[in-house]
């Protein structure tokens, strides 16, 4: 059902994935229930290191701006790698991947608890090693994501990405509870040392896995796979309109988390333990919001749910910064969590449900670096602002940045493909050469002729806008329509991919169902099936 927030135009509607199953479904499927709570202990101890580097800094001079830079210096990284990593999940073995990530994550938690024991960890050197976990972050991410659709069937990934984030968000109800605790009483090296124990876990389910063998064919070469994952993005609406409403969301919601060990410090008067708790209060709402998301889905369409969760967090962020009552703040940090998991686990399962299985961890990679840099670059931004001025402020800001984010959904609004068939397909007839390409060998021109009657030629054109895109999405690096002079019915559609092995992928793997019904739609309007040429280099 798709409903609008006030007056939307007809193209404007809204992304509505499926429905079915409970938000605990995916996890009487075994593998999937044990990789998930593996990373539900990495999550916490990932939780419970932030906490802890960020109560390292609040005494430090400048720690306004250094307590923000924790989180810059954690989502950073993932703006960097992100799209990389992408690639090298959707290239290799994904389970040896991960890991390689967690061992090497696993070595410098260790340094970490290790110098700080020592009283050796200045500022700076924190940064750096918490940028490092950062990278193993990046790394993770997008080859987890990526794995969870072999793990269910497809109705199930809107519910596997909702307990995604019941995942994340109940680490933040736990982990920095026990962060406050382990504080208080042991110190922030053991927090440190646990962090390290996490890794350790995630691993060892990891080697408990047996990911299924499969003949994908030679992987791509690196730099293709990186560039083909960027131009997929570049060249689809629904994945950039996704990615917008996650922007305008992350940039200003970054505030509460970055700003909240100084509002608990200053302004509450509290200790580690009192800021546990405020980011336990975070938590617990975020994974109510999850449990009941598939309620709120069936009441609301995903853009109204948007903007009433956007001005739900805009007002909570309001109250954060102006209240000096711990009572209060806790109090409206729960609906804070509902709202913050409300949006972020629904354009999560967008995406999940709109990218092609061949793209799927790039397109969750770019994704990432919106995530990341939404947070990085805006608890930098209310850092430095806090400040040049006072928290109050701060906060004002960012909540009135939040309202205005939440009143672009009625021009900006999410798509509707709930009707696109994303199965992918392979249905071009397979070429027939004289000559033998090399594989890697390009730049390959793919030439095709239409003959079209005068009455169908403007249907023509604008179906052919449509081909147009799902061409740059597969693969295609320059495309262009033309007419011949000497045949005024006879139009000629020319497209450059970079190399015989990018054109082999689209014949493979690369075309969905609903690229086909795009070709279709134009075909039909010429008359059948065009002619079709392959232009290889000469040398």
């Amino acid at each position: 059902m798709i409903v609008g927030l006030g007056r939307f135009t007809p193209g404007s509607v809204t992304i509505v994935p499926s429905r079915s199953g409970s938000a605990w479904t995916p996890l009487s499927v075994a593998t999937f229930r044990w990789l998930w709570l593996a990373l539900l202990a990495s999550n916490i101890g990932t939780w419970m290191q932030t906490v802890g580097a960020q109560w390292l800094l609040v005494d430090a001079p400048d720690s306004d701006a250094l307590v923000s830079l924790v989180q810059t210096a954690s989502m950073l990284p993932i703006v960097l790698l992100a799209l990389p990593s992408g690639a090298l999940a959707d290239t290799f073995d994904r389970r040896r991947m991960l890991l390689t990530v967690q061992a090497a994550q696993c070595a410098v938690a260790v340094l970490l608890a290790a110098l700080t024991a020592a009283d050796r960890m200045p500022p700076a050197l924190l940064l750096t090693l918490t940028f490092a976990l950062g990278a193993g972050q990046a790394l993770t991410v997008p080859a987890w994501q990526a794995v969870i659709p072999e793990l269910m069937p497809r109705a199930q990934l809107p519910a596997a990405s909702a307990l995604g984030a019941i995942s994340q968000n109940l680490a933040r109800a736990i982990g920095p509870a026990i962060a406050g605790l382990v504080i208080a009483t042991l110190g922030v090296a053991a927090v440190f040392a646990l962090n390290a124990l996490s890794f350790v876990v995630f691993a060892a389910v990891l080697l408990w896995w047996r990911s299924p063998d499969g003949d994908a064919g030679p992987p791509e070469r690196f730099a293709a796979a990186v560039r083909a994952g960027g131009r997929y993005v570049r060249h689809s609406v629904v994945v950039r309109r996704i990615l917008l409403r996650a922007a305008l969301f992350l940039l200003p919601g970054s505030a509460v988390w970055a700003l909240l060990p100084l509002v608990a410090s200053r302004r509450l008067g509290l200790g580690p333990g009192g800021y546990g708790l405020l980011l336990a209060a975070l938590g617990v709402g975020a994974v109510a919001g999850a449990a009941v998301l598939p309620r709120l889905r069936q009441r609301l369409s995903p853009n109204r749910m948007m903007f009433v969760a956007a001005v739900l967090f805009g007002a909570a962020t309001i109250v954060v910064g102006l209240v000096r009552i711990e009572l209060v703040v806790a109090l409206v940090l729960v609906p804070a969590g509902v709202a913050w998991v409300t949006v972020l686990s629904s354009v999560n399962a967008s995406l999940q449900l709109f990218l092609p299985n061949w793209v799927r961890a790039r397109g969750l990679g770019i994704y990432q670096i919106v995530f990341a840099g939404g947070q990085g670059v805006g608890a930098l931004l209310w850092g430095l602002l806090a400040e040049a001025t006072n928290l109050p402020i701060a906060h004002l800001a960012a909540g009135a940045l939040m309202l205005a984010g939440a009143a672009t959904v009625v021009r900006w609004p999410l798509r509707d493909v709930a009707g696109l068939d994303r199965e992918p397909t392979s249905y071009w007839a397979e070429p027939h050469l004289d000559v033998e390409p090399v594989r890697y060998g390009g730049p390959v021109l793919v030439i095709l002729r239409y003959q079209v009657a005068a009455g169908d030629e403007v249907a023509f054109r604008a179906a052919m806008d449509r081909v147009r895109l799902s061409r740059r999405r597969s693969g295609a690096v320059r495309w262009g329509l033309f007419r011949e002079g000497e045949h005024g019915d006879r139009f000629v559609e020319v497209y450059q991919v970079a190399s015989w092995d990018e054109h082999r992928r689209q014949h493979d793997n690369r075309l969905t169902g609903a690229d086909r019904e795009i070709e279709a739609a134009a075909r039909a309007l010429a008359g059948g099936p065009p002619e079709v040429t392959h232009l290889l280099p000469a040398d």
